[in-house]
This record gives C-alpha cells, sequence and structure tokens, in this order.
C-alpha cells in the first residue's frame, strides 16, 4: 500500500490547523413554522441550519470572515418531522488558499425520547471563501488532517473540487 500525499504543511504567513480546531455541532428543536405542505420539515430549513453551521466552521478555520461560495451537494436521506431536535456537525475536509471545503452531517431524533440515537437524516459539502474587509478573498490557514479519516475527508474533496472545477470549465468552452 502506498503513501497517500498529505497536504501543505504550513505557509509563510499562516500556521496550520488540524479539522477538530473548527469543529461545531448545534441542535434546534423544528417547529410547524418549519413545516412542508406534507407535514414534514421543508428542505429549504436544512440545508440553511447545514448552511450556518459550515459558515461558523468556515469562519473559526479561517480567523475571520467567509462566505458561502457553492453547495455541492446535499443529500436528504431521511425526512424530518415536525418535534425532531436537529443536530448538524460539521468539520474542514479541505482548505486551498481561501477556499474550504466544509462537510455536514444532520442527524435527528424526537424531542420527546431521550434514549433515542440519533438518525442520519442528511449530509452536505460546502465550500466557502475567506473575506476581507473590502469582499475581496484572503488567505486560509493550511488544514492539518491527523487521522485516516481526515485524511479521506481531504482526498474525496479534492475529487468534488476537481469535478467542480472541470464542470465548470465544461460550460466555459460550450459558450464560446
Amino acid at each position: 500500500m502506498s503513501e497517500e500525499p498529505l497536504p501543505p504543511q504550513d505557509t509563510p504567513s499562516t500556521t496550520g490547523r488540524p479539522p477538530s480546531f473548527a469543529a461545531v455541532s448545534l441542535a434546534v428543536l423544528m417547529s410547524r413554522a418549519q413545516a412542508n405542505l406534507l407535514g414534514n420539515i421543508h428542505g429549504g430549513e436544512i440545508v440553511k441550519l447545514a448552511d450556518s453551521t459550515a459558515g461558523a466552521v468556515a469562519q473559526r478555520h479561517s480567523g475571520g470572515a467567509a462566505v458561502t461560495a457553492a453547495l455541492d451537494e446535499m443529500v436528504f436521506l431521511q425526512p424530518v418531522h415536525v418535534g425532531d431536535i436537529v443536530r448538524t456537525s460539521a468539520t474542514v475536509n479541505w482548505a486551498g488558499r481561501s477556499s474550504m471545503e466544509i462537510g455536514v452531517r444532520v442527524e435527528a431524533a424526537p424531542w420527546d425520547d431521550p434514549e433515542a440515537d440519533g438518525l442520519h437524516v442528511g449530509s452536505a459539502y460546502f465550500v466557502f471563501v475567506a473575506v476581507d474587509e473590502a469582499g475581496r478573498s484572503r488567505p486560509v490557514p493550511p488544514l492539518l488532517p491527523e487521522s485516516a479519516d481526515e485524511r479521506r475527508r481531504w482526498r474525496e474533496a479534492e475529487i468534488r473540487r476537481e469535478h467542480r472545477l472541470a464542470r465548470r470549465a465544461a460550460i466555459e468552452a460550450g459558450r464560446a
């Protein structure tokens, strides 16, 4: 088995940070006001919660303002119901010069059953860009994956990034 290449370790202006440095978890009780016509929680509400969680992670990792640049993927696995406690947990999967991929896991559990395990109801991958006071991109610290799982997430994030860039290039080429 060959050694996997690791991400860059340091740049002159910043010190690297492990994914655990900026990891965030949030929990919210879902109400009727967030329900769709079927009586389940509207998918947009789940996306908004995932984006908020990812945004907190991006700001913590980058040390300042960061904005959502893309929602690479959002997968809904199970419905979320009124009264569920929705927990989101997010971490940085990959970091480049000024952008970061943040992975978010969404779980739901009934509010009235404290022994119930959280059910994995969705996952998302957001791309954030760190910005300065003028709204221009700014450098972010390198990500230093420590575990095999964190290195796997880095590799998978690079694949998603390659696909985003290739898709953009193909679209631009078709418009030319």
